[in-house]
């Protein structure tokens, strides 16, 4: 898709972009092709010729890098790996986020900084147990410190004062079980049957961050799309339950079946994680339009 991008940026020419993608861009393996992905956005006037290769294309656009070209379509272009369970988002999820600037917006741009933390979440599980308050479980039913914990609370010297991660549990608050008549009234709340168990696909837990949904190539994956109770149980999630970790709000409808719903959801950016790159950049872009009204 990065081709169809270039071209996109090429023909808008916007005063800025973001892109999301897998973290897989980042493998060691594929440092040569993202480095070549980073100099299209960069330059996407320096476009590739009939018959040319890849290869010779990223010269082409390393020797425009180098030798210090002003002239055409131009952007500054930044990236970073951020995990959206760091800014609200109640799922591990982690992607390359890249944001571009046009050469003439003269304003300094950092990503955002993370909002929410594991230690606030371990705190608020183990240390002072605000966590089970939130969430009106009795002290008679939460379970002690696992001793695997122990040393990782060691590590948190003081109270966290940033907010803690958001869990299953918190994605899933107010909707009823699937499996009730209450459910009926929810759209995209039907449980489907048929979740399973296997090797690296065991569902997510519910006191912590789901694993990050996933589109699939065939169906859904069982692992990434099921809920695991405490009990060695697991169910898939419900449409509704997979877009809550997904930041969806609730009257967001999906018309799809099931197994469509699910791909549109696992090839989704989460909503939370979105708004905040993309406020972020719209600020920036605002100051700029400031700037140059004073300079007038």
């Amino acid at each position: 898709m990065f081709p169809h991008a270039v071209h996109v940026v090429r023909s808008v020419r916007p005063k800025a972009f973001i892109f999301e993608n897998v973290r897989g861009l980042l493998r060691k393996s594929f440092a040569k092709y993202f480095s070549y992905v980073l100099l299209q956005l960069q330059y996407p006037e320096v476009v590739r010729r009939d018959g040319q290769s890849w290869a010779e294309h990223l010269a082409s656009l390393e020797e425009h890098h180098t030798g210090g070209s002003e002239r055409g379509l131009r952007y500054r272009v930044v990236f970073q790996k951020v995990n959206a369970a760091d800014f609200g988002v109640p799922q591990h999820r982690e992607r390359v986020v890249i944001v571009g600037f046009r050469w003439d917006i003269q304003e300094p741009w950092i990503f955002p900084r993370p909002t929410h933390t594991s230690d606030a979440l371990l705190a608020a599980k183990w240390v002072n147990g605000t966590y089970g308050d939130e969430h009106h479980i009795s002290r008679a039913r939460r379970p002690s410190t696992p001793p695997e914990m122990r040393r990782a609370l060691d590590g948190i010297e003081t109270l966290p004062f940033s907010a803690r991660w958001r869990t299953v549990r918190d994605a899933l608050a107010g909707l009823p079980d699937p499996q009730t008549p209450e459910a009926s009234k929810i759209p995209n709340h039907k449980c489907q049957p048929g979740a399973k168990k296997y090797a690296g696909h065991t569902g997510s837990e519910l006191d912590w961050p789901g694993k990050t949904l996933k589109a699939g190539d065939h169906g859904v994956p069982g692992g990434e799309n099921m809920l695991a109770f405490a009990d060695g149980s697991v169910r898939y999630f419900t449409v509704r339950e997979s877009a809550r970790p997904q930041t969806f709000p609730d009257w967001y409808i999906f018309p799809s079946s099931w197994t469509e719903s699910m791909r549109q959801i696992g090839n989704a950016v989460p909503v939370a994680l979105a708004r905040v790159v993309a406020q972020s950049v719209c600020d920036t872009l605002k100051e700029n339009q400031r700037r140059r009204a004073r300079n007038q």
